[in-house]
């Protein structure tokens, strides 16, 4: 989404909704700034930072899982996963990105959280820089921007809203994990 005219926010309005941001490790240098869009882009929208949770995985490939798993907390409003997958000379990046798309969407399917797609599937690095730059078309801000909007039409729904965390993710009551 782009700004509107006068430099106001054309985000849709976040309080009062909870958000997971999961973000790959893997390129690292392109996933922190998708990552950094889409928490910059939660903010802009109003969400306070107590209702962002950020989680980081090791892969794209990891992203359906961790997103599955915070959404069955019960926690989230809504779930941004940001990743960047990029071709190589093997076919690797066709399995990588195929798994995460489709296990993102699975996930989103069967626990009924929205789940945002932010991975970035490029032919080369230079791609997934302009795609992960700064402003308006970064595409982890993109990514944030749907999550938003499918929050909003979950509670429009009657969907309730995600409970506040009673102890840190992960972990259980008692110090057994």
């Amino acid at each position: 989404m782009r700004p509107a005219a006068g430099g106001e926010s054309s985000l849709p309005r976040a309080e009062g909704f909870r958000f997971a941001v999961i973000a790959s490790r893997f390129n690292d240098h392109i996933t922190s700034a998708l990552r950094d869009g889409a928490q910059a882009a939660l903010r802009e929208a109003g969400a306070a930072d107590t209702d962002i949770e950020l989680l980081v995985v090791p892969g794209a490939f990891e992203l359906p899982q961790a997103a599955r798993a915070a959404a069955e907390t019960g926690r989230f409003d809504a779930i941004i996963t940001v990743g960047c997958v990029i071709r190589g000379a093997t076919p690797h990046f066709e399995y990588i990105s195929a798994a995460a798309a489709h296990g993102v969407m699975a996930a989103a399917g069967e626990t009924g959280v929205p789940i945002a797609f932010g991975v970035l599937t490029t032919d080369t690095e230079a791609q997934a820089e302009e795609r992960a730059g700064p402003g308006s078309d970064n595409k982890g801000r993109e990514a944030a921007a749907a999550a938003i909007e499918m929050a909003i039409l979950f509670r429009r729904l009657g969907r309730p809203p995600a409970r506040p965390p009673s102890r840190p993710f992960g972990f259980s009551a008692g110090g057994e994990a």
